[in-house]
This record gives structure tokens, sequence and C-alpha cells, in this order.
């Protein structure tokens, strides 16, 4: 199964399907607190409310990160969310550093679920995880056709280079 997900064009075929419809999302997120502005401190706020009682729906290591780090910076995250969610999605639809992209919409998604927020989070995890490990399958049909080459060969090239060096 692995194997067909890395390899096959059928499934690359599927893979730009999934990756469009989870670029969408993103980017349409990310888009509207662009223009609408944003202000994630009620959300932590929230978030960290919602880490007492007899049944919290956060955890106490996390309401404590968000108290002491992420509200306190909250001015680093009302820029960092809206744009890490664009960008993501622009990266997803046009196909390029897909998987970068996809690790980290999921680092954002475990982050709202962290946070005490389910919403389309799990599915969202889902695609996410399935286009993670198709790797550069995922993004046969988008611009890693032509940067993901490119970037080994420039990878490449700087090691030899390296390596000439330090024997030299």
């Amino acid at each position: 199964m692995m194997n067909w997900l890395r390899t096959n064009k059928i499934s690359a075929g599927i893979l730009l399907v999934l990756r469009v419809w989870l670029g969408w999302h993103w980017m349409t997120a990310g888009w509207g607190k662009l223009t609408n502005g944003f202000d994630a401190s009620g959300f932590m706020k929230g978030a960290i409310a919602k880490a007492g009682g007899d049944h919290p729906a956060v955890q106490s290591w996390w309401a404590s990160f968000l108290d002491g780090f992420a509200l306190p910076n909250v001015g680093f995250f009302n820029f960092l969310m809206p744009w890490g969610e664009f960008l993501v999605g622009l990266g997803l639809i046009l196909g390029t550093l897909t998987t970068a992209a996809a690790f980290f919409g999921l680092v954002m998604n475990f982050a709202f679920f962290f946070s005490g927020t389910v919403s389309s989070n799990p599915q969202m995890i889902i695609v996410g995880f399935i286009i993670l490990m198709a790797g550069f399958n995922a993004g046969r049909y988008g611009g890693d056709y032509w940067v993901i080459p490119y970037l080994r060969q420039w990878w490449n090239r700087r090691v030899k280079k390296d390596a000439t060096v330090k024997t030299a």
C-alpha cells in the first residue's frame, strides 16, 4: 500500500485532489485572517479556560504553554498563524514543497486540537498524514515535479563541494 501511495501515478492523481482540497481550506482560513484582521489572544484565553473543571478539554501542560509563552507573545502568533495558514494552503494547492506544507499544516492542526478545538481538524489531520506519507508523489502533479529535482541537484553539489574542501 505504501509503495502504491508513494510511486503510482493514479495515486498521484488522487493525492492531487486531496492536496487541493486541504490547501483550499488552509488558504481560505489564512486569507480570511489576513484580510479581516486577526487577534489570537481571545482564542488562547478560551483554550486556557478549558483547562479547568472536572473534565478539562485542554491539558494543563498545553495551557501552561499558552499562558506562559504564547499569550505574552501574541503579536508573534498574530503574524505567524494567518501567514502560516495561507502559505501552507498555497504550497498544497501549487504542489510546491508539498511535504513541508503538509507537515506544518499538521503542526497547526495539532496545536488547534490541543487547544480544545475539534471542528474540521480530525479530517484535515487524516488527509495531511496521507499527503505526508506519500512524499514526493503528492506533488508529482504540481511544482514539486520541477522544484524537488532542482533542490536535490543543488544539495548534492553543495555536499560534494563541502567534501572536496574538507579533503583538500
